[in-house]
C-alpha cells in the first residue's frame, strides 16, 4: 500500500478470490476513461438491425411488384431484416393462395441474397413472411 502511496497510484484488487488476493498499482481513473472508450467503440461498431416491412396485395400488377421487390433488395442489402405482408381486403382472403404465390416468387427471386426465417403464414387478413440477410 506504501508502494502505491509512493507513486501517487491507486492499489486495485484484480482478484480478491485468490490465494493470496492479487493486488495492482495503477491509475485507476485512467484506467475506467480507457474501458469507458472501448465499450463506446465498441458501441459504434455495432449493426443494428431493423425489421423493415414492404406490403404487397394479392391482385398486384407486374410493375408495382417490381418497386416493391426492389425496396426488398435495397434492405437485405443494407443488413436489415424484411417482412412481407400481403394484405386480403374484402373478399380477397377467399385467395389466399395467390397471396402466397406472390410471397414464394420473392422468396426464389431473392435466396442468393437471403434466408427465408419465416414461411409465408396466414395470420388475420394478411399473409406474412420474414427474411433475413445472409451473414457474410
Amino acid at each position: 500500500m506504501q508502494m502505491a502511496i509512493d507513486a501517487n497510484l491507486d492499489l486495485v484488487n484484480v482478484a480478491p478470490q485468490a490465494k493470496p488476493p492479487v493486488c495492482r498499482i495503477m491509475d485507476y481513473g485512467k484506467f475506467r476513461y480507457e474501458q469507458q472508450k472501448k465499450e463506446k467503440e465498441a458501441r459504434k461498431n455495432q449493426k443494428i438491425v431493423d425489421l423493415k416491412e414492404v406490403w404487397f396485395r394479392a391482385n398486384i400488377e407486374e410493375h408495382d411488384y417490381q418497386t416493391k421487390f426492389r425496396n426488398v433488395v435495397k434492405f437485405l442489402n443494407d443488413g436489415d431484416k424484411v417482412k412481407c405482408s400481403v394484405r386480403f381486403r374484402g373478399r380477397e382472403i377467399t385467395h389466399a393462395r395467390l397471396g402466397q404465390k406472390i410471397l414464394e416468387r420473392v422468396a426464389s427471386e431473392v435466396t442468393d441474397i437471403c434466408i427465408v426465417e419465416r414461411m409465408p403464414k396466414l395470420e388475420g387478413r394478411s399473409m406474412i413472411m420474414i427474411l433475413a440477410p445472409k451473414p457474410h
